[in-house]
This record gives structure tokens, C-alpha cells and sequence, in this order.
């Protein structure tokens, strides 16, 4: 993805706190973080770390990847093609398929936050290893 547009995401933050019936004061509460620096990231004044997303993210109940994709950090194809993979295999469970996406979220969520995975540069081996982790993890729940 090229630059962001962090008045974007910071319109779609704003969207989402209002479908989530948040006041600006509550989510930012919720979320860890100040209020003024809230209000600073829905007007697009201020461009929130990962982790600050992830914090955001946790707090109106979506999922990080949905803002870090929002963020121009993650790619939304990459992270479309493991879940797809996920979605298609015959061999797990619904609920075993949910459990593997939630776990794939965090480790990206927690990769991005760290630092290491230089977001967009390295999504496409990010989705790679993913779905590599994916195949490796498919016998362990049939057991």
C-alpha cells in the first residue's frame, strides 16, 4: 500500500466508535489512551502506532488487522489469502477455523507491534509464514 491517509482512518475510527454507541471519552478510556490524542487520531492529525491500534481495535471489538489494513500497514490481499486457506480447508472445524483466524490476528497484531515485520515490506512473507503455520497446526486439533 502507499502512504496513508490517516484522516481516513481516522474518519473510519470515528465511524466505528459511533456504531459501538462510545463517547470519544470512553473509548479512549477503554482503549488506553488519552483523550486529546483520540480526538487527534479521528481528526487525522495524529498517525497511531500499531500498538496503539491494536489498543483501538480491542476496544470497539474489531479486529486489529481491520485497522492496521485501514493504516496501510498490513495488506489486505496477504492476509485474505490465509484466511481463504483457512476457510477452505475440509479438514477443521468451524470452530476450530475461528480459533486459528483469532490466532493468526494476534500473531500478526503482536509482529506488527514489536516491530518485527516492516508492515507492508513484509506482508507478503508474513501471509507465507502464516499459512506455513496454518499447515503445521491442521493435525494438532484432529488429535
Amino acid at each position: 500500500m502507499s502512504a496513508i491517509d490517516v484522516s481516513t482512518l481516522g474518519e473510519f475510527i470515528r465511524e466505528q466508535r459511533q456504531a459501538a454507541q462510545l463517547s470519544l471519552r470512553q473509548l479512549a478510556a477503554t482503549a488506553g489512551v488519552s483523550n486529546p490524542y483520540l480526538s487527534q487520531v479521528e481528526r487525522g492529525l495524529r498517525k497511531p502506532s500499531a500498538e496503539i491500534l491494536a489498543q483501538i481495535a480491542a476496544a470497539l471489538r474489531i479486529s486489529a488487522e481491520t485497522l492496521y489494513v485501514r493504516a496501510g500497514l498490513l495488506e489486505a490481499q496477504d492476509s485474505s489469502r490465509v484466511r481463504a486457506a483457512i476457510a477452505r480447508d475440509s479438514a477443521l472445524t468451524e470452530r476450530q477455523r475461528r480459533a486459528l483466524l483469532e490466532i493468526y490476528r494476534a500473531f500478526v497484531a503482536e509482529n506488527i507491534a514489536s516491530g518485527l515485520v516492516a508492515a507492508n515490506d513484509d506482508a507478503p512473507a508474513t501471509g507465507h509464514s502464516a499459512d506455513a503455520g496454518a499447515a503445521d497446526s491442521e493435525p494438532a486439533p484432529a488429535e
